[in-house]
């Protein structure tokens, strides 16, 4: 089994296979788009999204770790002047795979890499209630309590509110919806 194991074999030897990706990150990168079957396709996008995440930087060390693999000077400078600046809002994501179908001939899955064109929009965040008073619980026995139903129902508006008449002579409840035994002391 080949749990954990990082990266596809594409059916030749080491060697071929460094210098064949190599080759085709430097013609994606010029081109900005590729077409060849799947499985290259999915390794080639691995390979081009991290040397737009090295472009990205933009620093001297990172210049040279992608020149290790980018040979053409003429495509790393495209790399990290142009290419790099148009995604550096972009927190990754920058190329996608689209499936053409099957090849005429030996029937593989053939799919175009290609970089994404269309600007990031941030996705908005929801709205959270604020409640800045928390209101005493009442349980359900006493005259005042809500069900959460009708009280989500009256926040929505599908309700109207109920009118409570207030008369002073009443005393006052407690949390527990209890009667207080104290009068009411008016402070001045």
């Amino acid at each position: 089994m080949r749990h954990k194991r990082l990266g596809r074999k594409l059916g030749v030897v080491t060697k071929h296979r460094k210098a064949m990706l190599r080759n085709m990150v430097t013609d994606f990168l010029r081109h900005e788009r590729i077409k060849s079957t799947d499985t290259r396709v999915k390794e080639l996008k691995r390979l081009a999204e991290k040397m737009i995440t090295l472009a990205k930087l933009g620093t001297l060390h990172a210049r040279r770790q992608a020149a290790e693999i980018i040979k053409d000077k003429e495509v790393l400078k495209k790399l990290f002047d142009e290419i790099a600046g148009k995604y550096k809002e972009r927190p990754g994501g920058y190329t996608r795979i689209v499936k053409l179908g099957m090849r005429r001939g030996d029937n593989a899955p053939i799919s175009i890499l290609e970089l994404v064109e269309e600007e990031l929009k941030p996705k908005r965040k929801k709205k959270t209630k604020t409640t800045t008073e928390k209101q005493p619980t009442l349980t359900k026995g006493t005259p005042g309590a809500k069900s959460r139903k009708k009280e989500a129902a009256e926040e929505l508006g599908l309700m109207e509110q109920e009118q409570k008449p207030e008369d002073e002579s009443k005393e006052p409840l407690t949390e527990q919806g209890e009667l207080s035994s104290e009068p009411k002391k008016e402070t001045e």
